[in-house]
C-alpha cells in the first residue's frame, strides 16, 4: 500500500484539482483509492470521495489525538492499494507559531511522503528557492516530488525544471498546463460542492485525464514508501466515556432521516458511520423535491448552502409544514449549521425573504463577509437535552450567516469558549427535543455526539411506547 501527503506552498495553488485527477486517474487503473483530507473541511471530502469512489475521511489535530489519527488512517488505508492526503493551506501553516499541527506535521506523523503542488505563475528560477527553503525548513519532513502546476507553456516548463533540478535533489513528477478545464467555480467557503455541481462528473473525468497525460503517475505510483509509525498501543475507545453509561444496544431499531441534497451535504463519514455501528438505520430524505420526511425516530439536518437553494425549499410548503408539526410533536432533532437557518422563520439575502420552517423563533441573515469561521470550544450547559460526557467540546464553525430577532427566551446548550456561535456567547438553540447550532461537531473520543444523540432518541421512543 502506497500513501502519498499533497500540500502546496500556500493555499489556492491548486491542489484538490491535482488530488483530484490523481485520484480518478488511479482508479481508472483498477486501483482501490482511499482519500484523506486535512482538517474541518466537508466540500474538498465530497469531491474526493466522487473521484476515489470510496468514502474520504477526515484527519484533524483539533479534535482527534495522534493515536486517533494513526488508528483512522491505518483502518482505512488497510483496504486500500494506494492513499491521498490532501492538505489544506500550505505545507508549514497551523495555528501554532512553532508547529505541531502543520500539514508537514501530520505527513511527519503518518511517515509517508510529501508532494508539493506549485502554484508556478508569475515565477521561473525563483521557484528552486522557494522548494529548498521548504525543504531546508523542517528536514524532518520527507518531500519527495514537485508537480508544477499553472504552467504557462514548454518555455515555462523547461526553466522551472531545470532550476529545481539543478538546486535540489527533488524529483519532478509533472507539469500541469493552465486550463480553463481545471477550474472548479468557489464559493465563500471554498470550491462549489461536488453535491451542486451537476456536471461534477465530467469535470473529474476530464481532471483525470488531464492529470494522467501531464503527470507521471507511474514515477509517482514508484516514489518510496514507509510504513506508518505506530505509536504503541494504540487503544482509542470510542463506546465508552468514564462520565456516562453510553447505551450502545444495537438491537434497538431505530432510523435517522437526513437530509442530503444539493442544500444539505455535509456530513463527516466518520459520523454517519458511527450510526451504523450503534444499528441505527440512516434514511436520507431530499429537502427539495420530497413532500414529507421518511417514518423515522430521529432527524438530523447538517450543513450546506440553503442559501443556493432558497427559492425550492421554501416552496415545498408540504416539507417544511411536516418538520414543523414533528418537532413540535416531540421528534428527536438534530440541526447543524445550514440546518439551523432552514429551520428559522426565514432566510433573507439580497434584499429578498423566503420562509422556512419557522421552529425556532429568529430570522436568518445572509452576510457578505464571515461572521463566525474556524475552530470553536463550547461548554455544554444545563439546557443541553443529552447526556452531558465532557466539560468542553472542540468543534468548528463556518457561516456567511447570523440570527436577528432571536426570541427573548430561547434556551441554549453550549457556552461559546471560542468562537462565535450564535451570538458570540452562547450557541444550540433548545426547542421541544430539537438542539440546532451553528457549530459543527464530530463523533470522536472527546465528544461521542452521535452516541448521546441515540441514546436521547431512545429515551424519548421508550417514553412513548
Amino acid at each position: 500500500m502506497r500513501s502519498f501527503y499533497l500540500s502546496a506552498a500556500h493555499k489556492s495553488s491548486g491542489k484538490t484539482v491535482v488530488s483530484l485527477g490523481l485520484c480518478a486517474a488511479l482508479k481508472k487503473r483498477n486501483l482501490r483509492v482511499q482519500a484523506f483530507k486535512k482538517g474541518p473541511d466537508y466540500i474538498d471530502p465530497i469531491w474526493l470521495t466522487q473521484a476515489s469512489g470510496n468514502p474520504c475521511y477526515n484527519l484533524d489535530f483539533y479534535n482527534m489525538s495522534e493515536a486517533e489519527i494513526i488508528q483512522l488512517y491505518q483502518e482505512k488505508i488497510s483496504m486500500a492499494d494506494v492513499s491521498i492526503i490532501e492538505g489544506n493551506k500550505g505545507l508549514y501553516d497551523g495555528m501554532n507559531v512553532a508547529g505541531g499541527d502543520a500539514n508537514a506535521d501530520l505527513a511527519k506523523l503518518l511517515n509517508i511522503p510529501v508532494i508539493l503542488v506549485i502554484d508556478t505563475v508569475g515565477i521561473t528560477r525563483g521557484v528552486a528557492a522557494l522548494v529548498k527553503g521548504y525543504q531546508d525548513f523542517d528536514k524532518q519532513v520527507n518531500i519527495a516530488g514537485v508537480i508544477l502546476n499553472k504552467v504557462a507553456g514548454d518555455r515555462h516548463e523547461s526553466k522551472l525544471t531545470q532550476a529545481i533540478e539543478y538546486y535540489t535533489d527533488i524529483k519532478v513528477l509533472g507539469s500541469v498546463r493552465r486550463s480553463k478545464a481545471l477550474i472548479i467555480d468557489e464559493r465563500h467557503l471554498g470550491l462549489m460542492p461536488a453535491n451542486e455541481t451537476p456536471q461534477s462528473t465530467h469535470f473529474i473525468n476530464r481532471a483525470a485525464e488531464l492529470i494522467a497525460d501531464q503527470v507521471d503517475v507511474d514515477k509517482f505510483l514508484d516514489l518510496e514508501t514507509k510504513k506508518p509509525k505506530v505509536k504503541s498501543p494504540i487503544c482509542v475507545n470510542t463506546n465508552t466515556n468514564t462520565n456516562t453509561n453510553t447505551n450502545t444496544n444495537t438491537n434497538t431499531k431505530l432510523t435517522v432521516a437526513v437530509a442530503k441534497d444539493s442544500s444539505f451535504g455535509f456530513y463527516y463519514q466518520d459520523d454517519l458511520d458511527k450510526f451504523a455501528q450503534l444499528g441505527v438505520k440512516v434514511c436520507y430524505f431530499d429537502a427539495l423535491k420530497d413532500k414529507c420526511l421518511p417514518a423515522c425516530d430521529g432527524l438530523f439536518i447538517g450543513g450546506g448552502f440553503p442559501e443556493m437553494q432558497l427559492p425550492l425549499l421554501s416552496a415545498n410548503h408540504a416539507l417544511l409544514n411536516d418538520i414543523k408539526t414533528k418537532i413540535i410533536q416531540g421528534l428527536p432533532s438534530y440541526a447543524e449549521c445550514g440546518g439551523l437557518m432552514y429551520l428559522t422563520n426565514k432566510i433573507s439575502i439580497n434584499g429578498a425573504s423566503y420562509p422556512m420552517v419557522g421552529v425556532i423563533d429568529a430570522d436568518t441573515q445572509m452576510t457578505s463577509k464571515p461572521i463566525g469561521r474556524g475552530y470553536v470550544q463550547l461548554a455544554p450547559l444545563d439546557a443541553h437535552p443529552w447526556k452531558k460526557v465532557t466539560d468542553k467540546i472542540n468543534a468548528h464553525e463556518f457561516h456567511y450567516s447570523k440570527l436577528e430577532n432571536i426570541n427573548a427566551k430561547t434556551h441554549y446548550a453550549f457556552e461559546v469558549l471560542r468562537g462565535v456561535g450564535v451570538d458570540n456567547k452562547r450557541d444550540g438553540i433548545v426547542k421541544y427535543n430539537l438542539l440546532a447550532s451553528y457549530t459543527h461537531l464530530r463523533n470522536l473520543a472527546g465528544n461521542q455526539w452521535v452516541a448521546q444523540f441515540v441514546d436521547f432518541i431512545k429515551t424519548k421512543k421508550t417514553k412513548t411506547l
